[in-house]
């Protein structure tokens, strides 16, 4: 079972302001958040202030309600200058890991030739990596003929680098290795992508400050119109805002249609300081109370401004989820410069690709509106919605299928790029979606509980799958989430104020899954190709929340576990109110695993592009 800790506390403090005649009101906090993490230290020395405005003017014309507000965020990352040998300037190192495995393979592929018989190696270096054999005489990785002999340049030195998922993952089932540059963009451009993955040191440290002007957090026009005499209305939100579909906590089955940024603390960021808000025209036609129905609202949005993916964190930062930001940066390099890979084709076998044999080679954003609509209401006391929405995916899609070279052909006219069927070379993009669902929520008086559901079916979702010859597939999926809200007394930890306890079951499927024991040459594989996510899918998580003195100490405890993958995480933490200005947080993130690799998945290794 492998374990990891991370420690984070927070202090904020609030003030607020509100004109003689009530028409204009401001607030603000300052918001200071330290976190460290086992073996890393210090991830995060944030100070943050927050500034929020609300004015309201006079009814005029067809309006009977007019007002503007904005949020605006502001804030510096010390730990880039702080702890800069571990994510900022000096971030990396030069790398390197055994591959006994080398000689012999090299004298395998030359005919039983003794190793390294003609072609040079690079001792040192070779790409991302310098592998390390047993025998020193034999050091440096194979060099594939189209490098022409060796990678290693100036422009791609054997600094800054980090294997890309040795945060968490040992490589003990012999696992394909790669090594990401990983300091800010501005200082080491290796693996940047513009307008994706570009981030420069200033940008990390004073994040909100960057070419979208995210220091804008929120800036709107309210409106309200009355219709039929006043029975009706047509509300008007128009600027960047954001827009919360959905009941249920975390799982963001309907809640999909602002992106997320989730290098700013993954998942553990609250949603509401994590989304990143966009220019929208929300239209929302309010019916009131008819006769079916107690409430009844239908809602209309045009997203405008142009589009943006979640922010998954680049290689080098602290928060990058799924460790897709290393992977990509790594990548790209691989693209650009050429790279070193480990445990390939075989473990303990470390190899040099060239430049524009694998990797990512262009980021490509869709430069089109996404529009979606909402009905929701109250029927006989359970509130219900109906959800559409017709978007990009937030999420980036490896598309094979694009030209590269064939690194196993001698670096000349005849090895010029053409399309190799189940290559490891891919273009980022982002597909268009349509999703529909729903959610309801009720109370049931005689559990003494509230309860809620959310349901979505998406279509054309794109997977990886190495079953096909571009190393992806489209899938319909339909995801849903049960969730139960329950205040319980609990009297021997307090007599006097109940607890809330809640829980949530969340599950997704992959409707078109796919996955097969042979290649595309009906040879059978080591392990099965296709899909290389889960069939099915389900995560289960619990809250306990409770309030002491006043409610100005607030002690809970979540805790999720996923069932595929066989890990969980359990987070204690302590809120404190001294004032109604100051709210002071400590917490502690406890990750554990049943197994201390990845998922078991085909890498490809089954396929023979060449």
């Amino acid at each position: 079972m492998a374990i990891l800790v991370m420690a984070m506390g927070s202090q904020s403090a609030v003030a607020g302001y509100r004109s003689a005649d009530g028409t204009l009101s401001a607030s603000g906090f300052i918001d200071s958040a330290t976190f460290v993490r086992k073996d890393e230290d210090l991830t995060k020395a944030r100070l943050q202030a927050q500034l929020e405005f609300g004015k309201l003017f006079r009814p005029r014309g067809i309006f009977t309600e007019l007002s503007m507000h904005g949020t605006f965020r502001a804030s510096y990352d010390a730990v880039y200058d702080i702890n800069d040998d571990t994510y900022g300037s000096e971030a990396g190192g030069p790398v390197s890991y055994s591959a006994p495995g080398n000689p012999g393979f090299f004298a395998f592929i030359n005919g039983g030739a003794p190793p390294f018989p003609d072609v040079p190696t690079s001792l040192g270096y070779a790409g991302t990596f310098g592998p390390l054999s047993v025998n020193p005489a034999f050091d440096g990785a194979i060099p594939l003929p189209a490098t022409g002999g060796t990678i290693n340049s100036a422009s791609n030195p054997n600094q800054g680098l980090r294997l890309a998922a040795a945060d968490v993952y040992g490589y003990q089932d012999g696992g394909v290795i790669l090594a990401t540059p990983v300091r800010p963009c501005d200082v080491d451009s290796r693996g940047c992508r513009a307008d994706y993955f570009d981030k420069t040191k200033s940008d990390l440290e004073y994040r909100e400050f960057n070419d979208d002007w995210d220091f804008i957090r929120e800036l709107y026009i309210d409106a309200a119109i009355p219709l039929f005499r006043g029975r009706n209305e047509l509300a008007l939100r128009v600027g960047r805002q954001q827009v919360v579909w959905g009941r249920t906590d975390l799982f963001r089955v309907l809640d999909v249609v602002n992106p997320m940024d989730f290098s700013r603390q993954n998942l553990y960021a609250e949603f509401e300081d994590s989304r990143i808000p966009m220019g929208m025209v929300n239209a929302e036609y309010r019916f009131g109370a008819t006769n079916w129905f107690e409430d009844l609202n239908v809602q209309f949005l045009w997203k405008f401004e142009k589009f943006r993916p979640h922010d998954l964190g680049q290689g080098g930062e602290p928060y990058a989820i799924l460790g897709a930001g290393n992977f990509f940066r790594a990548f790209a390099n691989c693209w650009d410069n050429g790279c070193t890979v480990g445990n390939f084709p075989v473990a303990d076998v470390a190899v040099e690709f060239p430049a524009q044999a694998i990797g990512i080679r262009n980021v490509n954003r869709p430069d089109h509106t996404e529009v979606g609509g909402r009905i929701e209401g109250v029927f006989k006391g359970v509130g219900f919605s109906l959800n559409a929405l017709y978007y990009y995916s937030q999420f980036p899609s490896l598309r094979g299928g694009i030209e590269s070279i064939n690194p196993f052909l001698a670096p000349t006219d005849p090895n010029a790029p053409t399309v190799y069927p189940y290559a490891l070379a891919f273009d980022i993009e982002f597909p268009r979606l349509f999703m529909v669902g729903g959610s309801v929520d009720w109370y049931w008086e005689f559990a003494k509980s509230s309860f809620r559901v959310e349901t979505s079916y998406t279509t054309d979702e794109e997977f990886a799958d190495t079953s096909k010859p571009s190393l992806y597939s489209d899938s319909d999926v339909f995801r849903w989430v049960f969730g139960f809200d329950r205040p319980t007394f609990i009297p021997f930890l307090n007599r006097t104020r109940a607890f809330l306890i809640s829980g949530q079951v969340f599950g997704q499927h992959l409707l078109d899954h796919e996955t097969y024991t042979v290649n595309s040459a009906g040879i059978p594989t080591m392990s099965r190709i296709g899909f290389q996510d889960w069939e099915d899918n389900y995560i289960f998580t619990l809250l306990v929340q409770g309030n002491y003195f006043n409610d100005r100490v607030t002690p809970q405890v979540i805790t999720a576990y996923d069932t595929k993958a066989e890990a969980g995480v359990i987070s204690p933490s302590v809120e404190w109110k001294p004032s109604n200005n100051w709210v002071v947080k400590f917490a502690l993130n406890l990750k554990w695993a049943e197994k201390t690799g990845a998922k078991a998945a085909d890498d490809n290794r089954a396929a023979n592009p060449y």
